[in-house]
């Protein structure tokens, strides 16, 4: 598959605050280099604070780089302008932890799923509304009232709203920050299944989109991904093939998340890696 995102030694730091305890800055990404091929599956996994987040708002062009070069579809997005990117960033879509910070609570789940269309002056409203139904029937809300707001629906059904309209328009890349860490287990195996299912989802013959999984939780990483990239203190510090990294980890920072699994290392032998 051809290459869709590299990422080449970025950095980000961030000024000093004083007020808030860093006098002298923060260096949340140290030099970050990785690769993504079109459709591929990553998870990018560490502590808190490692700088995994940060790195998914800089890949998503939310975040501007300090130096280095992110480059998608070989483009390279760091040198663009606002309004550049503007026509890039439906491209990637970036699905947050908590859904209810980014559903506006007045839409219904009809707004919610046609805005990024009437944002894009695409279709009319029938073609809106039938594109919309298929889109949640698609992540599981099949039957669910379109006039419903996301206040009325579980934290797991407000996920998968979410996932629909980054769906919307057909991104080539979806980076889920944390998406399934606030859900219970039951709801976080749906939601997993659902995705592992959307990777290969898609209404045009481009293929699925590829899919970066930022989180801590490194059996949910190797039950999604197909690589996964371990990070500490804002570097790379161990990546490769999920069954590489989970069998023969190298790094200290990878063996503590797997020392930490609950049930170590039972639920990581259960997990089936291609």
């Amino acid at each position: 598959m051809p290459t869709l995102l590299t990422a080449e030694n970025v950095v980000k730091r961030y000024a000093p605050q004083p007020l808030r305890g860093s006098p002298a800055g923060v260096t949340a990404l140290d030099g970050v280099s990785l690769s993504l091929a079109a459709g591929a599956r990553m998870a990018i996994v560490g502590a808190s604070g490692s700088g995994k987040s940060t790195l998914a708002a800089c890949l998503a062009s939310l975040e501007r780089v300090t130096s280095g070069v992110i480059r998608f579809e070989g483009r390279d997005i760091t040198s663009l302008s606002e309004t550049e990117l503007r026509r890039v960033r439906p491209k990637m879509q970036l699905v947050f932890q908590d859904p209810a910070l980014a559903l506006n609570p007045r839409f219904s789940l009809l707004d919610v799923v046609t805005e990024p269309w009437l944002i894009q002056e695409q279709f009319g409203f029938s073609e809106r509304r039938n594109r919309a139904e298929a889109l949640l029937n698609s992540v599981g809300l099949s039957g669910v009232s379109l006039r419903k707001k996301p206040s009325e629906l579980s934290g797991g059904q407000r996920q998968r709203l979410a996932i629909a309209r980054a769906l919307a328009l057909e991104p080539k890349l979806l980076i889920f920050d944390e998406s399934l860490s606030s859900l219970d287990c039951s709801v976080q195996a749906q939601i997993a299944n659902l995705l592992l299912d959307l990777s290969t989802f898609t209404t045009s013959a481009s293929g699925g989109p590829a899919m970066i999984f930022i989180t801590h939780d490194i059996v949910m990483a190797a039950r999604l991904a197909e690589i996964i990239a371990v990070m500490e203190r804002g570097r790379i510090v161990e990546s490769g093939a999920t069954r590489q990294i989970i069998v023969s980890p190298e790094h200290p920072a990878t063996q503590e998340l797997l020392a930490c699994t609950a049930g170590f290392p039972s639920q990581i032998e259960r997990i089936s890696v291609a």
